[in-house]
């Protein structure tokens, strides 16, 4: 089921994805429920995997607006999710922030690649995102974040990005960045962005990592592969625009023996 209401606080909207074996060697999707910003479509996939694209239906966030996705993937099911087109965050008549909640959950021996489109902070808009992923032991994970700040020769909104992850009932990462106007000074300098206006990061989960371990590498002049404290990487990177930005991630995929892109 999903929910979505209007009116002069913004729109609130609630998008649910469950993902489970079929019984004939794919995945089936029982729960495919999308609708107004927030519409889901089934795609075609190879192999046992399912894929879901979400396609924005509507403008937003907004502000005001409150968007949330929820996606679940039982044992010996694979899902992969992306994205039509980018996201992008704009002022809306409404005052306040918009939030959009990512809400993941993934079984043992299951398998979840969250790969969307980047997600862009115009000017003037205010978004605060959180993405919270609950992991199995014995889940496998490709999860990608991108951030644009601001559009073509434009300033960027306020933009609070917060990526929690747990396995096992345990943390596995949790980090936040906040950038644009009202963040914590310094956000632009030398030590976070410097000057950069594309950062992404890539998570990978798997347990052969438990038993050989990823070894701390840079990728470039700005990014960088870190071995998390578990069955995981994490890999961050800055770029002048999006396109350098996904040239980065993807390779770095690549470089962990995952097939990159959507």
């Amino acid at each position: 089921m999903v929910g979505m209401t209007g009116g002069a606080a913004g729109v609130r909207a609630t998008a649910r994805i469950a993902a489970r074996p079929d019984g004939r060697g794919g995945t089936a999707l029982p729960t495919l429920a999308g609708e107004g910003p927030l519409a889901l479509r089934r795609v075609r996939a190879s192999g046992s995997e399912a894929r879901v694209m979400l396609v924005g239906a509507m403008s937003g966030p907004l502000g005001g607006d409150h968007f949330t996705v929820e996606a679940a993937v039982t044992e010996g099911a694979e899902l992969h999710i992306g994205s039509a087109a980018a996201t992008i965050a704009l002022p809306g008549q409404a005052k306040g922030e918009a939030r959009y909640d990512v809400r993941l959950t993934v079984d043992q021996d299951a398998e979840l690649r969250w790969l969307p489109e980047q997600l862009i902070s115009a000017n003037g808009s205010d978004l605060y995102v959180t993405t919270r992923v609950d992991l199995a032991t014995g889940a496998r994970l490709v999860l990608r974040e991108e951030q644009v700040l601001g559009r073509a020769n434009e300033e960027p909104g306020r933009l609070t990005s917060r990526l929690t992850v747990r396995l096992g009932g345990r943390p596995l990462l949790d980090q936040e960045l906040s950038c644009g106007p009202g963040a914590p000074g310094g956000w632009d300098g030398p030590a976070v962005l410097a000057g950069h206006r594309a950062v992404g990061q890539l998570v990978v989960v798997r347990p052969e990592f438990a038993e050989v371990p990823a070894g701390l590498r840079l990728l470039g002049e700005y990014a960088a592969l870190t071995p998390l404290a578990g069955p995981g990487v994490l890999v961050t990177a800055l770029a002048p625009d999006a396109l350098q930005l996904r040239r980065t991630l993807d390779d770095a995929l690549l470089t962990l023996g995952q097939k990159p892109g959507q």
